[in-house]
């Protein structure tokens, strides 16, 4: 059989000998079992493994649909004997599907076989090749297409196994689509201010054109040129809501698929727990019956595997504690073999999970015996039932007389009690009616464990999410140019280079930094996509990341756009996970400008020509660009307008729409680029003298001196810019 094929249909068989075992498993535990199903389960088992070369697999199977068999057509009754050599079997088959590497698994023991064999008579045989009951099975089939498939009704259905990586990975891609495309809402509510302005310019040159005839021709022109760009505008506006309507209902539908797939069944992580726990039983010697309930749940895989050491703890000290001799048992009306049960539940907004015996139950007088020892009761101090059974979950508290392998060293429940508080959730010891012990861990469901990245601003340690962290960085303060009065870091290379202000955390947080945790020669910050763009965090320190399970908010005491959620560090140390978005947008609210930008122009000495409001028009295509440019020249007393290439500045010009005093432009754009401006500019003879300044990325000699040769009144580059030079020349030209 080629590798490949085998493969599949080994994955096939993980899937569909796991469905059987756990329909025989039910079975057991039923009061009224359906033997032809189980007969047709192990039947189905045994053809499965003969299908991918499984022979151990295969030789167990063959005397459990035997043993069927007989229990089916009354020949024989599934005793409790019977029942274990059931439960042995089974774990035996799931132990080595578990342990197969390459096709190949480990030796299965031979305790099942022969179990099974002494229940139909046959003591010490152990057939290497069992006796065909039925027709042999067809050969292996030669196309993935072919596998066996668990039920009929499913045999269309693929089998996907996908890494929990990947899953996480789509997981953090999908909340990235989300915080990508809510940046989107902004834009669809500025086209409709746009819209509405323009209507607003269209009634208002309408009103003028009624008032004088004399210019009633060219502002009708205007009028209808208005209206034209109001119902352009107007269209434009409704398109983008209707896109991105639909594209937050496809991301919200992508992100639910994620977190769904996020999910697994309880059985996944805590089903190997039951047999970890009858193999000690066995090992004991100790008869029990395991009772699992609601593992079919789907819950987070990281929080079932921050509780799976935890239950393994509980169930062990459940099987020491809770078990009694079958003679002490039938005396009190149980039947011989204790009853341990593990479920899985979900109580409104909460996981709660279960561990479950039918012992005696707590001793409270030899819990508060113990409590008195050890110093946690003084000798007079009375205790009540449910103090008693907290003092349980103290580390080091037993009340066992030896130390065995199951317990008696009193820390099983303590790692317990620390599993639930790293969860945010609690734990209880209580008694059951009418016999019995009952540890129920009651935890958030809201769980979920994700990458963060920790860092410290003033003295304390906060969390941001990994995936919205772009980069990490420690720069020399000495090298990095100020602009608005602020601190820039410049990102990426060539023209697709970008400038970003530093914000403080400490001043989004409103806390007083701290001077003995800075590096006054050294800016620590971390850059993050957040806002629509980009926003550069100054931090004390950076530590390192973890995943850890974030929890949600507080319910008091936290800001909810800024603060997302917490996490729990070891030691019980709570961390507050602050929400890239809330901290974009605290960042812009603080400083005045959109979050795409967050920076702050200081306010300058303007002057003459800045006091008497000189407009300037900005042209170029990067809105971030666009942005700084506007709010330094704000800051400092001139009027703005923008435009996003050369083409929209020039018909801006020639329309006429206001008197523009300078021009501010940067060089690549599209459509029409500085250089085409510029020399269209030159061109008209209204234009011609107009100061015009080129600011852009390209310094070479040549750029600057073709500028120069078209007209430009100054040629500044960004790889140099300073605000004061950009300032002083416009001052000069104007």
């Amino acid at each position: 059989m080629p590798a490949d094929i085998r493969q599949l249909l080994l994955a096939a068989f993980e899937v569909e000998h796991r469905e059987h075992v756990t329909a025989i498993r039910a079975a057991l535990g039923s009061a009224t079992p359906d033997w032809n199903d189980v007969f047709r389960r192990a039947h189905s088992l045994k053809g499965a493994a003969r299908a991918v070369d499984l022979p151990p697999v295969e030789a167990v199977a063959h005397r459990l649909e035997t043993l069927f068999e007989r229990v089916r057509t009354g020949a024989q009754a599934l005793d409790r004997t019977a029942a274990n050599a059931v439960q042995l079997a089974l774990d035996r088959i799931e132990t080595y599907v578990a342990g197969l590497q390459d096709g190949a698994g480990p030796d299965m023991p031979a305790d099942a076989l022969s179990a099974l064999g002494q229940c139909l008579g046959l003591p010490g045989e152990a057939p290497k090749a069992p006796p065909p009951t039925e027709p042999p099975a067809p050969p292996a089939p030669a196309s993935p297409a072919a596998a066996p498939a668990p039920e009929p009704a499913e045999s269309g259905a693929a089998i996907l196994r996908v890494p929990g990586e990947a899953v996480e990975a789509l997981a953090r891609a999908s909340h990235d689509l989300t915080s990508t495309l809510a940046a989107q809402a902004p834009a669809a509510e500025g086209l409709a201010r746009l819209a509405r302005t323009a209507r607003e310019l269209r009634v208002g040159a309408e009103a003028l054109a009624a008032r004088s005839e004399a210019d009633r021709p060219d502002l009708r022109a205007l009028a209808d040129r208005l209206a034209g760009f109001a119902r352009e505008a107007a269209e434009l506006s409704r398109r983008q809501a209707a896109a991105t309507s639909a594209v937050e209902g496809a991301a919200f539908r992508v992100r639910a698929e994620a977190e769904r797939l996020a999910l697994v069944p309880a059985e996944t992580v805590l089903g190997p727990l039951a047999r970890s726990i009858r193999e000690t039983a066995r090992e004991q010697g100790r008869d029990v019956d395991l009772d699992l309930r609601g593992l079919d749940l789907p819950v987070e895989r990281g929080l079932l595997q921050a509780l799976k050491d935890p239950l393994l703890h509980a169930l062990r000290n459940a099987l020491s504690h809770g078990w009694q001799s079958p003679e002490i048992r039938r005396a009190a009306g149980k039947p011989e073999a204790l009853a341990l049960g593990l479920e899985v539940a979900v109580r409104g907004a909460r996981l709660q999970v279960t561990v479950q015996d039918d012992g005696p139950g707590p001793d409270l007088f030899r819990i508060e015996a113990a409590a008195r020892d050890r110093g946690l009761l003084s000798p007079g101090e009375a205790a009540d039932p449910e103090t008693l059974l907290r003092l349980v979950f103290e580390p080091g508290f037993s009340t066992a007389e030896a130390v065995d392998t199951l317990s008696g060293r009193g820390y099983g429940l303590s790692v317990a009690a620390d599993a639930a508080r790293q969860l945010q959730g609690s734990v209880r010891l209580e008694p059951r009616e009418p016999a019995g012990t009952a540890l129920v861990f009651s935890l958030p469901l809201s769980a979920a464990r994700r990458s963060l990245l920790l860092v410290e601003a003033a003295g304390r340690t906060y969390a941001l999410p990994g995936g919205a962290v772009e980069r990490l960085l420690r720069l020399d303060r000495a090298d990095l140019p100020l602009a608005l009065g602020r601190t820039m870091v410049r990102i990426g290379e060539g023209a697709a280079a970008t400038n970003h202000p530093v914000t403080d955390l400490t001043a989004i947080l409103g806390q007083a930094p701290d001077p003995a945790g800075q590096d006054p020669t050294m800016l620590t910050a971390v850059l993050l996509r957040a806002g629509g763009g980009r926003l550069v965090l100054g931090v004390d320190r950076l530590h390192d990341v973890r995943a850890l399970l974030v929890l949600p908010a507080p319910a008091f005491g936290a800001d909810p756009g800024l603060i997302a959620g917490t996490a729990v560090l070891p030691g019980d140390v709570p961390v507050l996970v602050l929400d890239p978005e809330g901290l974009a947008a605290r960042a812009a609210t603080s400083t005045g400008l959109s979050p795409g930008t967050m920076a702050q122009a200081p306010r300058s000495t303007t002057s003459p020509r800045a006091a008497a409001r000189a407009t300037i028009l900005v042209v170029d295509d990067s809105i971030t660009t666009r942005t700084l440019e506007k709010g330094i020249l704000e800051a400092a007393g001139y009027r703005v307008v923008v435009c996003v290439d050369g083409q929209d500045a020039l018909d801006r010009l020639r329309a006429e729409i206001e008197p523009i005093n300078l021009v501010l432009a940067d060089v690549e754009m599209p459509r029409l680029d500085g250089f085409g401006l510029l020399k269209a500019l030159r061109a008209d003879t209204r234009f011609a003298r107009l100061p015009t300044i080129l600011m852009t990325s390209r310094g070479d000699e040549a750029d600057v001196a073709r500028g120069l040769d078209l007209g430009a009144d100054a040629y500044l580059t960004k790889q140099t810019f300073d605000q004061r030079q950009l300032l002083d020349t416009i001052g000069q030209l104007l």
